[in-house]
């Protein structure tokens, strides 16, 4: 299982829009926002359920997320690849009998947005 961290993002105004702030040690992979819609897009309601579905029911599965979500498989998987780009969980691959699932667990356990004006 992966180490919790602490996910910093810093949003800066700049003529009247909001932009990510790089910081040296980071990477594109690590920060990809084109401005505040993505952040709002990453911090959603929806996400926020799947992240406390992940936490308190620990789902074995995608599709047994999308199962205890009440949600199609296919928008819990394109929610999912979205927190795992930006780091908030990880998808782990297990093997069962003739298939694979990869199991979510979470990564961050603290999200914390600056916004410099």
């Amino acid at each position: 299982m992966a180490k919790t961290k602490t996910r910093e993002i810093t949003l800066q105004e700049a003529k009247g829009s909001f932009f990510l702030m790089k910081k040296e040690k980071t990477s594109k992979k690590d920060y990809d926002f084109s401005g505040i819609l993505a952040l709002r897009q990453l911090l959603s309601n929806e996400k926020a359920r799947m992240l406390s579905v992940i936490k308190e029911k620990k789902p074995q599965s995608i599709y047994d997320l999308a199962k205890k979500l009440n949600r199609g498989f296919k928008a819990v998987n394109d929610d999912l690849k979205l927190l795992e780009k930006f780091g908030f969980v990880e998808l782990t691959e297990e093997k069962t009998k003739n298939r694979v699932r990869h199991k979510p667990t979470i990564v961050v356990d603290t999200v914390t947005v600056h916004f410099k004006i």
